[in-house]
């Protein structure tokens, strides 16, 4: 997801190196140290001395070598010719075919001949290569106006204009520079990169390849030897159908690990899912992701968008490369969900990809239209993104509201089972201990027949047009009452309360956590733990 990629990064230069003007320097004279051959005419060598094989000079603590020279010892300088060579110390080298040396100016000009050679200036482990190359010794600063290349141990840099601080190791490029680093590539207009630190620097427009992975950016930070990097200034790092936005990204080449900070947009196009949040981390090795501040999970592959809010969301990769990897999502800590269909409220909430289950824990509450399904866990199972069934696992308690604003019909019971078609309840099942109150309806008048009240074993009920439609059971014991004889304790049943002001009624609203009232909480029942006659409390 976020990947090795994330590799290369950015800073902030000038568009087009400009000519250095030369700092005239006092006292120190070229030394011509020795040549095979010398003669001089004033007239017929523009007052110069000719030099032949194996000539040598010495300017500064410089030696410069070459096949023949013009010596100008007037002007304190020189032009050079074949294997041309400049020693400075034990760590720095100049070869070219040509060279012109200004010793007022400690400034050479060097360039080669052939298509097939290049000067170069060497610096202990980086060297760099073009067709023509100044070399300025006051400021310790070779560069180039017409395509070069800088090389290192792990860095190749290539750009039009380019230069190089031989003291500081600083190097600087523009127009059109491309910097290749183990597995990636990054293209953009200006570059900052130090040799010794190994810190490359972009600011512009800037595209970074690694693999299948492509970076957008405009200003960061990457050590090519470290493998550390830092994207600012809203990066995107696109992978294969999946996109990462953030105001900072920060990753780890070597560990696969990233981090991203405020305003961060995760896209998947493929899946047709996302996340938003302040904060998130990922792990690439392990496929563990963690995302919290303001974290809102999102899924468009149906055409309302379902947004779910929590305070944490963590995801653990299982089986990773091989065909039956699968994922756990867990959200924990006021979870809260809206799509313009179904809304949901929980405290935490699991989603297993093996099994397409989402189970919800602790006082859980599913609104689909009119309908609202409780209990102490809720397990949602998934087709292609769309409910298929839902499972109320203990203190399961069904409600219908009716048009009449005091009506509803209710189901309760110790297991219950939802099937949906189309994202809407088709059939509904109440297993063990079933008590339900409903409102039968006269189909000629469409009114109210009365109130049933019965207790059954299990109760099956189908839905015609978001209706309760025909119940079943098995065996029952129940009353009718009149509309106008209703006793008023029969109306609801034991722990029915309609939670509308829980319920998420917008995409901004899942932010605002609403908890259960005081007393309407689920009651803490005492089960008997299996293998023991002693019973257990669970807390819910």
């Amino acid at each position: 997801m976020l990947l090795c990629a994330l590799c290369l990064m950015v800073f902030a230069g000038t568009t087009s190196l400009p000519v250095k003007p030369l700092k005239k320097t006092e006292g120190k004279r070229v030394y011509l140290v020795h040549a095979d051959e010398l003669w001089y005419d004033k007239w017929r060598n523009n007052d110069a001395q000719v030099l032949r094989g194996k000539v040598e000079f010495e300017h500064d603590g410089a030696h410069l070598y070459c096949d023949s020279a013009n010596f100008f010892e007037a002007s304190n300088s020189f032009e050079a010719w074949g294997n041309v060579r400049m020693v400075q110390g034990d760590t720095l080298s100049l070869t070219s075919d040509y060279g012109y040396y200004d010793g007022n100016n400690k400034f050479m000009e060097a360039k080669v001949f052939s298509s097939d050679k290049q000067v170069e200036l060497r610096n202990r482990a980086t060297t760099l290569y073009t067709d023509t190359l100044y070399f300025d010794r006051i400021d310790n600063m070779g560069y180039y106006n017409d395509g070069g290349k800088l090389v290192d141990k792990t860095t190749t840099l290539t750009s039009i204009h380019g230069e190089y601080h031989t003291d500081t190791k600083d190097a600087f490029f523009t127009d059109q520079v491309k910097m290749v680093d183990k597995s990636s590539t990054l293209l953009t207009d200006t570059l900052a990169y130090n040799t010794r630190t190994k810190l490359a620097n972009v600011m512009g427009p800037s595209d970074i390849y690694s693999g299948k992975s492509h970076i957008y950016s405009e200003m960061g930070y990457y050590n090519t030897d470290t493998e550390q990097a830092e994207l600012l200034k809203r990066s995107v790092l696109h992978n294969e159908g999946k996109s990462l936005v953030g105001d900072s990204i920060w990753y780890d080449g070597k560990t696969s690990v990233s981090e991203a900070f405020w305003n961060v947009v995760y896209t998947d196009s493929v899946n047709r899912n996302g996340l938003l949040c302040n904060y998130g981390y990922y792990d690439d090795a392990t496929g563990y992701a963690m995302s919290t501040d303001s974290a809102v999970s999102f899924d468009y592959s149906q055409p309302d968008t379902l947004f779910i809010h929590a305070d944490t969301f963590k995801i653990f990769s299982y089986n990773l490369d091989t065909d039956s990897v699968y994922r756990e999502l867990y959200a924990y800590n006021k979870v809260r969900a809206y799509r313009k269909d179904v809304q949901a409220v929980c405290d935490s909430m699991v989603y297993i990809s093996k099994d397409s289950c989402i189970t919800m824990y602790r006082d859980p509450i599913v609104w689909n239209q009119n309908q609202q399904l409780l209990g102490e866990v809720i397990e949602l199972f998934l087709n292609d993104s769309v409910v298929d069934h839902a499972h109320v696992i203990n203190q399961a308690l069904s409600v219908e509201k009716l048009p009449d604003p005091d009506l509803f019909n209710q189901v309760s019971s110790k297991e219950m089972f939802a099937f949906f078609v189309d994202g809407e309840i088709h059939e509904a099942r109440a297993v063990d201990n079933v008590l339900a109150v409903y409102y039968p309806v006269n189909e000629s008048d469409s009114t109210y027949e009365g109130l049933v009240s019965l207790t059954t074993s299990e109760l099956r009920m189908l839905m015609i047009k978001k209706k309760l439609g025909s119940i079943w059971t098995p065996k029952a014991e129940g009353v009718m009452y009149p509309m106008s004889q209703i006793p008023p304790e029969k109306r609801f049943l034991d722990g029915f309360y309609w939670f509308d002001y829980v319920r998420p009624v917008s995409k901004e609203d899942i932010f605002n956590w609403r908890p259960k009232k005081p007393g309407t909480e689920l009651k803490t029942l005492r089960r008997r733990g299996a293998g023991t006659k002693q019973d257990k409390v669970k807390t819910l």
